[in-house]
């Protein structure tokens, strides 16, 4: 088996890293999937650390039956691209998602089929800024990614191996990548989380007791979900216990969404955690005042509490 064709549906922090890579791959054909205004876009090009990249534009149907898909889309716009995805796989196509939680595997093996999905995950401090998108290439992790079940190092698994070696993408393959994948969901919730609705850097979490209290209920709540589901998140921790090294300013990508008045994804953060809780009959009071807390913020910044034009009278008691 060997890549020749790779499509990056998703060219925001996440699949700039994979162009910025595979850009530097002359032997493959790279395109981004994109349609009607965001085609024009991107056919302008993509500006990663300062360089403007030129990808390929296709559209699903003209990446019918890529070798490779790598998912790289916030979680809002998954069920509108499901389709899309559908219309890209063929009888060969492997699909990777690199997308934040733990349920995007099982929302497009849905639409596709399992057997097309490899599970994979990336760990990267990517922000965007007026003039594009600029991650650190050497303190960035990257992307995870390993077979389910034996063999693991499978016909494709190797054959993604070939296609990143040399290109300047960190990566690593692994035997247990679905606790690999709940290590980094228990970082984006724990770390993540509480940052946003602070709004600060992420030193707050070793200059704060209080901030260590919040971040340490969200990490029990989920570590009791993942328990009574049979993932055992310890198997992880000694290579997935860390994200990228970021300074105490830094600002992840829930706090980023928030800064720049855009929705978060804590409908697959807290939102899932609290919904898998309910199933389990499993509490999760912290993660449930997290949820609230963020969408209440969402809500700020789409102007609902601008009272400034309301002519409404409340009485104080």
């Amino acid at each position: 088996m060997e890549i020749k064709t790779v499509a990056v549906l998703g060219a925001g922090a996440v699949g700039s890293y994979v162009i910025w890579g595979l850009s530097r791959r002359k032997d493959i054909r790279l395109g981004v999937i994109a349609e009607g205004e965001r085609a024009e876009r991107m056919k302008k090009g993509c500006l990663i650390n300062g360089t403007v990249y030129h990808p390929e534009v296709w559209t699903p149907q003209d990446a019918r039956e890529t070798d490779l898909l790598i998912v790289a889309l916030k979680y809002g716009a998954l069920p509108a691209a499901l389709e899309g995805i559908r219309m890209i796989t063929g009888e060969n196509t492997t699909v990777m998602s690199l997308m934040n939680g733990v349920d995007s595997e099982e929302l497009i093996s849905e639409k596709i089929g399992a057997s097309h999905v490899l599970h994979s995950l990336i760990k990267i401090a990517s922000h965007k800024e007026e003039n594009g998108y600029y991650f650190n290439p050497e303190t960035t992790i990257g992307i995870i990614f390993g077979e389910l079940t034996a063999p693991y190092q499978s016909e494709r698994v190797q054959a993604v191996e070939s296609l990143f070696k040399d290109t300047g993408l960190h990566y690593r393959v692994t035997e247990h990548i679905r606790e690999e994948i709940w290590s980094k969901f228990r970082l984006n919730v724990c770390n993540n989380l509480p940052q946003a609705i602070l709004g600060a850097g992420v030193g707050c979490y070793q200059d704060s007791v209080h901030m260590k209290q919040i971040s340490g209920g969200l990490r029990r709540e989920l570590e009791a979900v993942a328990a009574a589901k049979g993932i055992d998140i310890s198997q992880a921790d000694s290579s997935s216990s860390h994200g990228s090294a970021v300074p105490p300013s830094a600002r992840y990508s829930t706090l980023q969404d928030l800064d720049a008045g855009r929705h978060t994804e804590i409908d697959m953060f807290s939102g899932a955690l609290v919904r898998m809780g309910r199933e389990l009959g499993i509490p999760t009071p912290y993660n449930e005042y997290t949820y609230h807390m963020i969408k209440a913020l969402e809500e700020k910044n789409d102007g609902k509490f601008d009272y400034s034009k309301d002519g409404r009278v409340t009485c104080a008691k």
